[in-house]
């Protein structure tokens, strides 16, 4: 990984009048990576990844991409980045091959150096045999791999996605990482994506966390999950203050009441619940055991599930440029 960092954000903050979507958040994403934000619906992913396509400005912080100013330079940072937006940006009355033909000349490209890049492109992404067909015939499987194909027309060293996995069935999410993680061997393409599936995060290189605006945790997802330091039980009860409280009294354990569940995170897992069912049949209506996941350590970070919140308001503007609440 290069000394200076592909993506650095400093003390980023952004402000929807006088709501706070990002509060002081910094991060760095080094070449090659595979760097994931993850959090709930108004977490403050998007709007990170609005400001880092250039979309909107931030009220306040610093960005730098290629070590080029986002605020001084975002014609320098625009031509080194390849943008996959949730929403589907091809025109499905055109064919695959016509639909990168119009983004590459939009990039400056054309003749000879287009048409092969664009086959290049088909043949990666698996589709030079649909490559004349119209793309409202397509699977939306089939449509995440043009909209891929398109953001890396122009050859970009960082490739921002959001919520990249949204409506594809299993097989096309793993093409879709499969061919992210060829990127990054044989490329070193950085991909820089928003999600709020644990299952997607937890094959990045690294992910942030973030709950309202702000980062809670950061780093590679075994590293994450280790600092949970054992198993966790979560016990269902009609009492669980009471009973949350009698573990303490009789065990000396950490326990903890989450939106009603209480919550045990102790090495040997299998042995406690044998024990707790014991001492409080009465105070038990049931009991899970787990290996800790990036939820359990959303709940330690922010003592609440990851629940789905609300996206902050964003101004007329912002939605007119056809930007995700």
């Amino acid at each position: 990984m290069q000394s200076t960092p592909v993506v650095s954000v400093e003390s980023l903050s952004h402000k929807y009048g006088e709501r706070l979507a990002l509060d002081n958040l910094s991060f760095t994403a080094g070449a090659g990576e595979i760097f994931g934000l993850l959090g709930p619906n108004g977490g403050g992913k998007t709007t990170t990844f609005r400001i880092l396509s250039t979309l909107i400005r931030p009220t306040s912080g610093k960005v730098t991409i290629f070590g080029f100013d986002l605020l001084t330079q975002p014609r320098e940072v625009q031509r080194r980045i390849g943008v996959v937006f949730q929403s589907p940006s091809l025109d499905k009355k055109l064919t695959a091959y016509e639909n990168l033909d119009h983004q590459g000349r939009l990039y400056g490209l054309s003749g000879s150096v287009l048409k092969d890049r664009i086959t290049y492109l088909l043949d990666r992404v698996k589709l030079s045999d649909r490559a004349h067909e119209y793309v409202e015939a397509f699977s939306g499987g089939m449509r995440r791999r043009v909209e891929l194909a398109k953001g890396l027309l122009h050859g970009p060293k960082l490739l921002l996605l959001d919520e990249p996995s949204t409506g594809l069935d299993p097989g096309a999410r793993r093409d879709m990482w499969q061919y992210l993680r060829e990127l990054s061997a044989s490329e070193g393409v950085t991909s820089l994506l928003t999600t709020h599936y644990m299952e997607e995060a937890a094959q990045c290189s690294r992910i942030a966390i973030l709950n309202s605006g702000k980062l809670v945790a950061m780093g590679p997802p075994d590293e994450l999950r280790a600092t949970i330091g054992g198993d966790v039980i979560s016990i269902q009860s009609p009492q669980p203050a009471d009973l949350q409280r009698s573990i303490v009294e009789q065990f000396s354990l950490a326990v903890e009441l989450v939106d009603g569940t209480v919550r045990v995170e102790t090495p040997k897992g299998h042995e406690w619940v044998a024990k707790l069912g014991g001492a409080f049949p009465g105070l038990i209506d049931s009991m899970t055991i787990s290996k800790p996941t990036l939820d359990d350590v959303f709940i330690k970070k922010t003592g609440h599930k990851f629940w789905v919140e609300s996206e902050p308001d964003t101004t007329a503007k912002d939605k007119k440029r056809g930007k995700k609440s």
